[in-house]
């Protein structure tokens, strides 16, 4: 019965070495919540707290916030209790107060994404006795001051009235600060922390029409409804679908007590790392600020220093600061505080081993006393990703599996992007350096507004600091540069967590939002002036810089070998071309499954042969253009064949329409018609003939080649003709000829005979054969559902999930943009499903195909060449449903080799 009772709880405590959860509640309780739960069960220090599962924000959504109050009310009051015993301290007590803060925590990391709210319980009253308590009235009233900040723009709404003005509070401070002269916030004195809490006041009065609530439980309740709707706030919808994270996921909440880093030069907070996140260096690393609150780390406000000593030297000699400068201005934690800094480094190296991945902690020291607020496995580069995976196997933390397991399959994409020619940096022009909070290369325009950064195609966010509002624009831009902040500054961590290129802390910039200027020193930089970021140095250079395409190498290559190693389903690529085909290969492409062969015929020298073709009148005539095109056919097949070296290579016959062909700009037209020799009207006739009220359902596919045999029977040849030519050279090759758009027996028979005797006819010429295969490219649904008698006839299946999925759901991919954002706004659907494979729809589909199929032949290969081939989702379901082959673009063949190890290890777990 208590079991029962547990299931149905809505809130589960932590602390003094014990907790209702643990590391694999994360669904329930949010990473953060199951992470604290966890670090207090096996002796972290962490602040006594409780955690309101992710059930009720669900809950909340549904059942208003009323409801959700009255059944957590019980619950809530009960753990507020629990931690009053454990702290010794009374919420709401004028002499002896509890104060706790409300934070957010979703099952994955979502960094700055939504709200938190610090030091709830502060009051006219409350802050008297938090001073005597303390005998530290500076504390006392700088606490209260954020208390109003914060829960003034968090629960009721307080912020800038444009992206041009400021926070509201923020401006009142700065007014105070030019009337006193003083530069920072820890030189108000506390007369001026008074006037301020009377101002924050009497700003919220100004601006909600009502006074800001003192009654200690009205701000609890407050602050949690508050991140209850940050789940569903701007910034986080948006993180959210840039993810794929689910809506009906919910955030879980986070209640604690209090601990506070600015109590005075003896306390202090930070963030800190068990290795780089940038690099993947095995490195303890990480900021801290004295005599400050968590906020001040990663909001970029006041440069933090480093550490450990070795992060401190770096800094220096990055920020070209000397030794005596650097250690008694900048001292590192370990040579400030050496006792706490034993027992942070203590608790990291149990952390990671615990958790057995890198550890993104923050940490708070009250009075000499160190408390973990939280861990979790930290955001990463791609190319931290795969060091420390690696890194992890050789030190015996983890085994072959479990690298493949921890590597996130779509952050392999960045180590897949340009980078810059050394060349050309040997000769670029670097006008201000910056810490290299994020690696990698980047060049653009400058953009001083996030919700500007698309209007160039290529843009550099320029910020004084980065907030996360800014969210969206900092996605678009290609790279982001910062005045202010540290490695740990939120531009920095959400931009190693995009694989973003982002250079923070570069003090010699001076920015100015009204005039849209970046100064350095002499030189002015306005919006869309060309500069370039190297997030490896921090290097800030001028104009653009050269830049080169990525290898396959290192440690990214031994990743790669491993997922070989564990990998049942191959990977293929969809390349039109030999270059395509080389990169493939590069990547680790086991063949082509998707050759377009329509590509080939827009180039300049071929498009009028085309065309030639297409308005021929009898037969001979398009037998005529079409030998014309033959020898071009056959040079590209030669030439991919070739790049292939006997790896298999799938060859879709001739498509689209052939409207797509034809021009239809009159002057177009009328110079077709003059190289044809034919009237203008001709012309005009014929492309209004070929015109289609529904092209995708018309006269394209198989469909062409069973009207014009003619156009199959130039493409086969071409295609034997070429694998026959290379085994004359000694080179090896493997074609599979695709017949595309089938959607009964019928037409596949008569694709398949045209196919086998021009084939036939040639090896007769030519007194030579070479293997080759004939299939089918399964993407009308009436083929899969037939897919039995299909298989009789075909060697083999490709889905075409593209047009499977258009038909499937009756959606016009060209036309689906219109109306889909909403569709995924409201939650009609889940995702794109031209992006991510529809598994509940076209999903059994696929499934029923393949199984059709090789009810009548067991062998029979199977492969999918749509652009699901390069999504990780949609792998895992192709390895599931015992394909044999996924096929994407050159760019995806590392992540669909990752994903394709994962899902078979996944198999045997």
């Amino acid at each position: 019965m208590e079991v029962l009772e547990k299931l149905k709880a809505r809130v589960y405590r932590f602390g003094s070495e014990s907790a209702d959860g643990n590391r694999t509640m994360k669904n329930l309780l949010g990473g953060k919540g199951a992470n604290l739960a966890e670090m207090s069960s096996i002796g972290i220090p962490v602040p006594p707290g409780f955690t309101i599962t992710t059930e009720v924000c669900t809950e909340y959504n549904v059942l208003g916030e009323q409801a959700v109050l009255d059944m957590i009310k019980e619950e809530v009051e009960s753990s507020i209790s629990n931690i009053e015993t454990i702290m010794g301290t009374t919420f709401g007590d004028e002499a002896n107060p509890l104060l706790i803060s409300v934070r957010s925590g979703a099952r994955v990391s979502m960094p700055g994404m939504m709200d938190t709210v610090l030091n709830i319980g502060m009051n006219d009253e409350v802050v008297l006795g938090l001073a005597m308590k303390t005998k530290n009235e500076q504390f006392a009233w700088d606490s209260y001051r954020r208390f109003i900040q914060m829960y003034g723009g968090v629960v009721l709404g307080m912020k800038p009235a444009s992206k041009e003005d400021i926070d509201p509070f923020e401006e009142i401070m700065e007014h105070l600060k030019e009337k006193r002269g003083i530069q920072l916030d820890t030189e108000f004195t506390i007369q001026d922390l008074k006037d301020l809490v009377y101002d924050f006041k009497e700003a919220i009065k100004k601006r909600t029409g009502h006074d800001f609530p003192s009654n200690p439980w009205d701000q609890l309740w407050g602050a949690i409804i508050a991140v209850f709707n940050s789940w569903n706030g701007e910034r986080a919808v948006y993180y959210r679908n840039m993810h794929g994270y689910p809506a009906d996921w919910g955030t879980a909440v986070n209640v604690q007590a209090m601990v506070y880093g600015n109590m005075g030069n003896n306390s202090g907070t930070g963030v800190c790392f068990t290795r780089d996140a940038g690099t993947g260096e095995n490195v303890f690393n990480g900021e801290y600020l004295i005599n400050a609150q968590g906020e001040d780390v990663v909001a970029g406000v006041r440069t933090p220093q480093q550490i450990t000593k070795l992060g401190s030297l770096r800094w220096a000699e990055l920020a070209k600061i000397d030794e005596e400068d650097r250690v008694e201005n900048y001292p590192s934690l370990e040579e400030l505080m050496p006792s706490i800094f034993e027992e942070l480094n203590t608790y990291q190296d149990i952390l990671e081993k615990h958790y057995r991945d890198m550890q993104d902690m923050e940490f708070t020291i009250q009075d000499g006393k160190l408390w973990i607020l939280q861990t979790r496995n930290g955001k990463r580069t791609g190319a931290a990703m795969v060091k420390i995976a690696m890194d992890l196997l050789k030190e015996g933390m983890i085994d072959e599996k479990e690298v493949l397991l921890l590597i996130e399959a779509n952050k392999l994409d960045e180590l897949l992007h340009p980078i810059f020619d050394p060349d050309a940096l040997k000769r670029a022009h670097v006008i201000a350096q910056g810490l290299p909070a994020s690696p990698g290369a980047a060049t653009g325009k400058i953009v001083f507004f996030a919700d500007e950064a698309k209007k160039y195609k290529n843009s550099i966010l320029v910020r004084i600091e980065t907030s996360p509002e800014d969210l969206e624009g900092m996605n678009i831009a290609k790279g982001i540069l910062t005045a202010r902040g540290g490695m740990t500054s939120h531009a920095a961590v959400v931009a190693r967590g995009m694989g973003k290129c982002c250079i923070s802390g570069a003090g010699a910039l001076k920015i100015n939002y009204k005039t849209r200027t970046l100064t350095v020193g002499k030189h002015e930089y306005h919006e869309g002036d060309w500069i370039s970021l190297n997030g490896s140095t921090g290097n800030i250079i001028e104009g653009k810089v050269d830049t080169i395409e990525p290898e396959l190498s290192g440690e990214f290559a031994e990743v790669m070998a491993l997922a070989d190693k564990y990998a049942v389903m191959q990977v293929r690529t969809n390349a039109d071309s030999p270059k395509d085909a080389k990169i493939a290969r590069s990547f680790g492409a086991k063949g082509i499954g998707l050759t377009r062969t329509e590509h080939m015929f827009f180039e300049v020298d071929r498009i009028k042969v085309m065309r030639e073709m297409i308005l021929a009148d009898t037969l001979k005539g398009r037998k005529q253009a079409l030998e014309e095109l033959l020898p071009m056919q056959r040079a590209d097949f030669e030439g991919i064949f070739e790049a292939m070296a006997g790896l298999p290579v799938t060859i879709r016959l001739l498509d689209p329409p052939l409207h797509e062909f034809v021009p239809h700009q009159l002057e177009t037209q009328r110079s077709l018609a003059e190289d044809l020799h034919i009237s203008l009207e001709a012309v005009k006739i014929k492309v209004a003939e070929l015109e289609e009220f529904n092209p995708m359902l018309g006269h394209r596919g198989c469909r062409l080649g069973n009207t014009y045999p003619e156009i199959t029977e130039m493409q086969t040849r071409a295609i034997i003709e070429a694998a026959l030519k290379l085994k004359e050279r000694g080179i090896p090759c493997n074609p599979e000829i695709m017949v595309p758009l089938v959607g009964t027996v019928k037409e596949f028979e008569l694709q398949e005979e045209i196919i086998r005797t021009t084939a036939n006819s040639i090896f007769e010429e030519r007194q030579d054969t070479v293997e080759y295969l004939v299939g089918t490219m399964i993407e009308i649904p009436r083929a899969a559902i037939m897919a039995d008698l299909i298989a009789e006839k075909a060697d083999f299946f490709s889905f075409g999930t593209n047009d499977l999925t258009q038909m499937t759901f009756g959606y016009s991919r060209d036309d689906a943009g219109k109306f889909l954002p909403v569709y995924l706004e409201k939650g009609i659907l889940k995702a794109d499903p031209f992006e991510v494979l529809d598994q509940a729809g076209v999903g059994q589909i696929v499934k029923m195909g393949t199984e059709r199929g090789r009810r009548v032949k067991p062998n029979l290969k199977v492969g999918i060449c749509g652009e699901h081939g390069g999504e990780p989702s949609s792998v895992e379901f192709c390895y599931n449903v015992g394909m044999n082959y996924v096929s994407c673009s050159p760019y995806r063949i590392p992540i669909a080799r990752l994903v394709s190890a994962q899902a078979a290890i996944k198999a045997t777990v």
